[in-house]
């Protein structure tokens, strides 16, 4: 059985004990980044594209690596730009296919979005894997569970809210709390069915 989401917000909040002050300057990094790319005039948005999707995923990494290992290295932020053709192009199918179906309407793209939400993590741990495969394979994994990771994400909602009275600022510690609890979701989620594949194999002998 899949831990509560209060577990998963408890063990990535211990996870970022000691560790806030870094996670903010990585978040500080990534929207600033993102801010100047999207003040360029014309190619503006291909720089977000080219430069902002490899930044965003080596985000998840750094909060991956905290969860994990509890170290936070600011370098980890660039290392998608280490297997930039697969990571970028992975991360832009997404984001196409998510707009795609939000297109139809917003509940089919949240939907899709939720069904999409382990790629990042899964370009990590199976280097093997890439484009539609390892959006597939996210898929599989929340097959049953993206009702589960959307009340997640929803139980965020009063900490935005809170962060809009310190003008912004407070988002800079929310997200990295987001990202991590993103990274629980998959390592309990990924545990638990191994644990299944186990039972299975062991029926099947």
């Amino acid at each position: 059985m899949l831990k509560p989401n209060s577990v998963l917000r408890n063990e990535a909040y211990a996870a970022l004990q000691g560790n806030w002050l870094m996670s903010a300057v990585v978040y500080l990094i990534v929207m600033a980044v993102a801010c100047v790319l999207s003040a360029i005039p014309l190619v503006g948005w291909l720089l977000c594209i080219a430069v902002g999707l490899p930044l965003g995923w080596g985000a998840y990494m750094v909060f991956y690596d905290l969860f994990r290992e509890r170290k936070l290295s600011i370098e980890t932020l660039f290392n998608g730009f280490h297997d930039y053709n697969r990571i970028t192009l992975t991360m832009l199918l997404v984001q196409v296919y998510t707009f795609l179906w939000t297109l139809l309407l917003i509940v089919p793209g949240i939907i899709k979005g939720c069904s999409y939400a382990m790629t990042p993590f899964i370009l990590r741990e199976h280097p093997e894997l890439s484009y539609n495969a390892a959006i597939e394979k996210s898929m599989a994994m929340m097959e049953g569970n993206k009702m589960k990771f959307f009340l997640l994400c929803l139980s965020f909602i009063g900490w935005a809210i809170l962060c809009v009275f310190t003008l912004g600022i407070g988002y800079l510690f929310l997200y990295p709390y987001i990202y991590t609890s993103f990274v629980a979701f998959y390592e309990d989620l990924k545990a638990q069915q191994e644990v299944v594949v186990e039972e299975v194999v062991v029926e099947t002998v």
